[in-house]
C-alpha cells in the first residue's frame, strides 16, 4: 500500500474519497476538505494532500463537458492571482509544521469554515474584484493545508449566483489552485512515486463518485446537498479537534 498504509486505514480514505467525490460531483467543492478531514482521523494527513490535489484536477476532466458557458472568469482570475501571490509562503510554513500542529490547524481551518457556511453567511450584493483578491490570499494560505477551497465556497454563496454558475466557477477555481500548488508540493519534497500509485488506485473511485454526483445534481437542489456537505465538515473537523484529548 503507498505510504505504508494498513488494510484497514486505506478502506477507510477509500470510503472517505467515494464519498468526497460523490460531493464534489454534486455541489463542485468539499472534496479536498472531506478527504483531509477523514484522513486526519486515521493518519498523517500532509503526504495525502498532493494525492487529493491530483484528484482534483481528474476530475475536472470528468466534469469538464456540461460546464461550458457557466463559468464566471470574472471571478476566477482575481482569486487566482491572489492565491498565487501567497502560496509559496503558505506552503513553506505549512510543511514545517509538525504532525500535531499541523492536525489542528487543519481541523480548526475546516472547522471554523463550516460554521460560516453552516450560518448561512450572505452579502447584499456581489462583491467585487478588490474583495476577491482579498479571498484568494485566505484560500492559498488555507490551501496549503489542503482546504483552499472553503474560503471562497464560503464567499461565492454569501453572493446572488446562480447553482450552476456556483458550481462550475467552483470547479474551475480549484483546478487553477491544484495547478498552482502541486508544484510547490513538489519543489518540498511532498510528492513521492507512492503519490502517484495513490491517485492511479483512487482514480475508479473518483470516476464514480464523481459521475454519480453529478447525476444527482441534474435532478435536485444543490444547495440542499452543500447544507449535509458543510454538516459532514463540521462532524469530521471536530472530531480531528478532539482527538488529542482522546489519545
Amino acid at each position: 500500500m503507498p505510504f505504508d498504509l494498513n488494510l484497514t486505514t486505506a478502506a477507510a480514505l477509500a470510503i472517505a474519497l467515494l464519498g468526497a467525490a460523490y460531493v464534489r460531483g454534486y455541489s463542485g467543492f468539499g472534496f479536498s476538505a472531506i478527504v483531509i478531514a477523514a484522513a486526519s482521523l486515521v493518519t498523517n494527513p500532509l503526504p495525502l494532500i498532493p494525492v487529493v490535489f491530483a484528484s482534483e484536477i481528474a476530475m475536472t476532466a470528468f466534469q469538464a463537458r456540461g460546464m461550458r458557458g457557466h463559468v464566471d472568469w470574472h471571478r476566477v482570475l482575481p482569486l487566482l492571482i491572489g492565491a498565487g501571490i501567497i502560496l509559496p509562503f503558505a506552503v513553506k510554513t505549512m510543511i514545517a509544521l509538525d504532525e500535531s500542529i499541523m492536525r489542528m490547524v487543519i481541523s480548526g481551518i475546516i472547522f471554523a469554515l463550516g460554521l460560516a457556511l453552516f450560518a448561512g453567511f450572505t452579502l447584499r450584493k456581489s462583491a467585487g474584484l478588490a474583495a476577491h483578491g482579498i479571498i484568494g490570499v485566505v484560500s492559498g494560505i488555507c490551501n496549503s493545508a489542503g482546504v483552499g477551497g472553503l474560503p471562497v465556497a464560503t464567499f461565492l454563496t454569501a453572493q446572488p449566483i446562480r447553482a450552476p454558475r456556483f458550481r462550475a466557477t467552483m470547479i474551475v477555481y480549484l483546478t487553477g489552485l491544484d495547478l498552482i500548488t502541486l508544484p510547490l508540493m513538489w519543489h518540498g519534497g511532498l510528492v513521492s512515486w507512492d503519490s502517484f500509485t495513490a491517485l492511479a488506485l483512487a482514480f475508479p473511485l473518483l470516476g464514480l463518485g464523481v459521475w454519480l454526483g453529478g447525476r444527482q445534481f441534474t435532478s435536485a437542489s444543490p444547495d440542499s446537498f452543500r447544507r449535509f456537505a458543510v454538516f459532514l465538515l463540521l462532524i469530521l473537523s471536530a472530531l480531528g479537534l478532539l482527538r488529542p484529548l482522546l489519545t
